[in-house]
């Protein structure tokens, strides 16, 4: 069996699936919700749990959702104007996919998330325990950003990255994505001569490969899915990426279409996955280029004497950033001491440098457990 063949295999087979859904699989601009095609991918879910598997659903579509009983007629572009309509449409999304799922006398469980939820550990162990706690009820989860409270600075940006911080947060074997392509393509498919890829085993098998922003109705877009896959891969989650038109053969017992994304062979620890992907950011340091050298190739613990600024303010145990001399972000980390005290400590060092007298080194500043290069 090659590697792709028992990729697929593996997608078929899993346990614990997450199934994300665009929001023009779903919704359209003058109809709001299109039931037909949303009953469709309910009975493909249903098909799934059927055969033994749990399926958490990540269903873009409020604001599409709202759009139509609030009379718009173009996606709104403003804040407050997108927050309306998914205050509207997130009421027709969850009704709409209760009735679907109801056909099953299954119950469905609407779960609301923000960026703010995912970074903050306490909080994502609650959104856990919820998602664990339908599942185990048999209750269908259907999450969504929330996007009626969040601000552009705490948005996910689009479903693909919340549906893969979810894979990762339940502990998924597997995630599909269902958009409107059928699978990734070397180019854009629709201006002709593209190559479809259907085994993505890492980023050198991207190379060539030209990813474009989303459609009208929604914020993902191929840029997004290879986003959210290369994040899946981090968690050990393998990816399938396919269109929704095409769910019945993606959710099937070894899938023969679009595009698998393996997992990394090393998969992440949940901690450092955890500062990776989802943690707020409270403050930087900048450093020489020697501890640059240090974290990004030999992933060693930041000691202070590779410091050489502070940005910001942040505590101990907060998560920090770690950029190089021109300001690029090389890492993040766990900060084991508070930004007053790194300052006060930096102070310390030129005052004995200037005296002549060594500094001694302390404890780390972000330990080497607690580290992620990115």
């Amino acid at each position: 069996m090659t590697v792709e063949a028992e990729l697929r295999r593996r997608i078929g087979s899993a346990r614990r699936v997450v199934v994300k859904i665009g929001s023009s699989a779903i919704t359209s601009f003058h109809g709001g919700i299109r039931r037909a095609e949303l009953d469709a991918l309910a009975d493909v879910c249903q098909s799934r749990m059927v055969a033994g598997s749990d399926v958490f659903v990540v269903s873009s579509g409020a604001i599409g959702a709202g759009m139509a009983p609030l009379g718009m007629t173009a996606r709104p572009t403003t804040l407050a104007a997108k927050q309306a309509a998914a205050s509207v449409g997130q009421l027709e999304l969850a009704r709409a996919w209760g009735d679907s799922f109801a056909r099953y006398d299954r119950v469905v469980g609407q779960v609301l998330l923000t960026a703010a939820d995912i970074g903050r550990r306490d909080s994502a162990a609650n959104a856990q325990a919820t998602l664990d706690r339908l599942r185990a009820m048999h209750a269908v989860p259907v999450i969504n950003e929330n996007d009626t409270v969040a601000t552009n600075e705490i948005r996910f940006g689009d479903n693909d990255r919340l549906a893969a911080l979810v894979a990762h947060l339940i502990s998924a074997d597997a995630l599909i994505l269902l958009s409107d392509v059928d699978a990734l393509y070397d180019s854009d498919p629709r201006k002709g001569g593209a190559t479809a890829v259907t085994m993505v085993g890492g980023d050198g098998d991207l190379d060539g490969v030209t990813a474009g922003p989303g459609g009208a109705l929604g914020t993902g877009g191929m840029a997004s899915k290879l986003a959210a896959a290369r994040l899946a891969a981090d968690a050990g989650v393998p990816v399938l990426l396919t269109a929704a038109e095409r769910a019945a053969e993606a959710l099937a017992a070894e899938p023969e279409v679009g595009t698998v994304f393996a997992p990394r062979s090393g998969r992440m620890s949940a901690r450092r996955f955890w500062v990776r992907h989802a943690a707020d950011t409270s403050g930087s340091v900048v450093l020489d280029d020697g501890a640059v050298r240090a974290i990004t190739g030999s992933r060693r613990s930041l000691l202070l004497a590779g410091v050489t600024g502070v940005e910001g303010l942040f505590h101990f145990g907060d998560v920090i950033e770690m950029h190089d001399r021109s300001g690029r972000t090389v890492g993040k980390g766990i900060a084991q001491y508070d930004s007053i005290e790194v300052r006060e400590r930096l102070a310390e060092r030129e005052a004995r440098r200037a005296a002549g007298t060594a500094a001694g080194q302390g404890r780390p500043l972000v330990h080497a457990d607690d580290l992620v290069a990115v």
